[in-house]
C-alpha cells in the first residue's frame, strides 16, 4: 500500500509553494517522520516529512510551483522496516559462497559509473547532503546495495575533484564574449520586488538623515564586554543599544511606531522591532517582540537566534509576522549611507551604516572620533516632518549619551 504525501498549509494568505530541494531521491528508503524535501514559499522555507516508512516515489521535480495539497510524492510499503539478515544455514552458506565465485559481479563497470543498487538511509542521506550522484557510487553491500562507508569514500572522492580541477590550468576567455546566464526568481525574491515597489507607489516616502558618535557607546562596551559575556553568554553588540534608543524615542514620538489601516490611525503601547537579515534565499526580517520591556541581554540573545534561524532557513512565518518598526544594518557590508525602504504596513524604518573616523568639532577643538550616518525614511501620510527629525535627535541623544537608556531620560 503507498500514501500520497501532499502540500500542507503552511499559512493563511499561501496558496502555492515552490518544491526547491528533494532531501531524499526517488528510490531511497525513507524513515517515518523523516525529512525528504524542503518547500520554498514567499515567506519561509519548510521541511517535508514522510508520514510512513517504506520506499521513496518522487511525483513533483525540483523548482515546481504546487498549490497547496498538490501531490508531492508517494510513499510505498517495503524497504524501510527490512528485518534483519539471520545467520544462514550452513547449506545456504555454502551456496552463497558458490554464487559469488561463480556470478557475474553485481555491479558492472561502465565507463567510471557503475550500476548500483539502491543507497541505505544513512548512505542516502550523506549523498543527498554533499550532491553526491548515486549512480556513480559503487555498492559494497548486498546485491550491490551502498552503504555508509561507500558514500563518505564517494563524498571524499568528490571534495578532493576540485582540487585535481583547479591544478589544471584556465581554459582561456574568449576575447568578447557576451553570455548570458537565466535564473527563475524565487517566490521570496518575486514577492520582496512587489511589496518594495508597492511601498514607494503608495507612500509618501521621505528620508531625513543625521549622525550619531560611536565613541561613548564603544568605551561603554569596551569595558565591560567581558563582564557582560562571563554574565548573559552573548556579546554586547550595537543592535541592542540601537533597539532600546528607538523602544525610548518611540514614547516621545508614537506616530513612529504606528500604522495607516484604511481611513484610521492604529497606535501600538508595545514595540515589535523587525531586523532585516540578509539571509541565503533573500531579505527576511524576523521580529524583536515586545523590545520596549527587554534588557540589552535579552534583546542580544534574541538577535543572535532569530538571525541563525534566518541563514539556517528555519525562520517561521510566526516570527516574520507583524512587526511595528525596522532596523536594518547596511553598515555591515560597508554602506555609508542609503535611503531605506519602508517596511509596509510600518511607516518608518532605521538605517544603520559603517563607523568611519572622521574629524569633528568638540567644545571648538577638531578632534577624531568613530561617526556613523543614520537615516530615516518615514511615511509622511503619517509622520509630519517635525516628528521625524525629533525622533532621530532623540536616537542620537541616547545612543551618545548611553546613561540616559539606564535611567530613562
Amino acid at each position: 500500500m503507498s500514501i500520497e504525501i501532499k502540500v500542507p498549509p503552511v499559512g493563511e494568505s499561501i496558496t502555492e509553494v515552490v518544491l526547491s530541494r528533494w532531501v531524499k531521491n526517488d528510490g531511497d528508503v525513507v524513515e517515518m517522520d523523516e525529512i525528504i524535501a524542503e518547500l520554498e514559499s514567499d515567506k519561509a522555507t519548510f521541511e517535508l516529512t514522510a508520514e510512513q516508512a517504506g520506499t521513496l516515489r518522487t511525483v513533483a521535480s525540483e523548482g515546481d510551483t504546487l498549490a497547496i495539497g498538490a501531490v508531492v510524492c508517494k510513499i510505498e510499503d517495503g524497504g524501510a522496516a527490512a528485518p534483519k539478515a539471520t545467520e544462514a544455514a550452513p547449506a545456504e552458506k555454502a551456496a552463497v559462497a558458490e554464487d559469488k565465485t561463480s556470478a557475474a559481479p553485481v555491479a558492472e563497470k561502465s565507463g567510471d559509473s557503475y550500476a548500483t543498487g539502491t543507497p541505505s538511509p544513512s548512505a542516502g542521506k550523506i549523498l543527498a547532503e554533499k550532491g553526491v550522484d548515486a549512480a556513480a557510487v559503487k555498492g559494497t553491500g548486498v546485491d550491490g546495495r551502498i552503504t555508509k562507508e561507500d558514500a563518505l569514500k564517494a563524498e571524499r572522492a568528490q571534495a578532493k575533484a576540485p582540487e585535481k580541477a583547479a591544478q589544471a590550468p584556465a581554459a582561456p576567455v574568449v576575447a568578447g564574449a557576451r553570455n548570458e546566464r537565466r535564473q527563475k526568481m524565487t517566490p521570496l525574491r518575486k514577492t520582496v520586488a512587489k511589496r518594495l515597489v508597492a511601498v514607494k507607489n503608495e507612500t509618501a516616502m521621505l528620508t531625513t538623515f543625521n549622525e550619531v558618535n560611536m565613541k561613548p557607546i564603544m568605551d561603554l562596551r569596551g569595558k565591560y564586554k567581558d563582564q557582560f559575556k562571563e554574565k548573559y553568554g552573548v556579546g554586547l553588540g550595537f543592535m541592542s543599544f540601537f533597539t532600546k534608543a528607538v523602544c525610548e524615542a518611540m514614547k516621545d514620538f508614537p506616530a513612529v511606531n504606528a500604522r495607516i489601516d484604511g481611513e484610521e490611525l492604529v497606535y501600538n503601547d508595545f514595540v515589535d522591532v523587525s531586523i532585516a537579515v540578509s539571509a541565503p534565499k533573500g531579505l527576511v526580517v524576523p521580529i524583536i517582540r515586545n523590545a520596549e520591556s527587554m534588557s540589552l541581554a535579552q534583546i542580544e540573545k534574541t538577535v543572535i537566534e532569530l538571525a541563525t534561524k534566518a541563514r539556517d532557513s528555519k525562520l517561521t512565518i510566526e516570527e516574520m509576522t507583524g512587526g511595528t518598526f525596522t532596523i536594518t544594518n547596511g553598515g555591515v557590508f560597508g554602506s555609508m549611507m542609503s535611503t531605506p525602504i519602508i517596511n509596509a504596513p510600518q511607516s518608518a524604518i532605521l538605517g544603520m551604516h559603517n563607523i568611519i573616523e572622521r574629524p569633528i568639532a568638540e567644545k571648538g577643538e577638531v578632534v577624531i572620533r568613530p561617526m556613523m550616518y543614520l537615516a530615516l525614511s518615514y511615511d509622511h501620510r503619517i509622520i509630519d516632518g517635525r516628528e521625524s527629525v525629533g525622533f532621530l535627535v532623540r536616537v542620537k541623544q541616547l545612543l551618545e549619551d548611553p546613561a540616559r537608556l539606564l535611567l530613562g531620560i
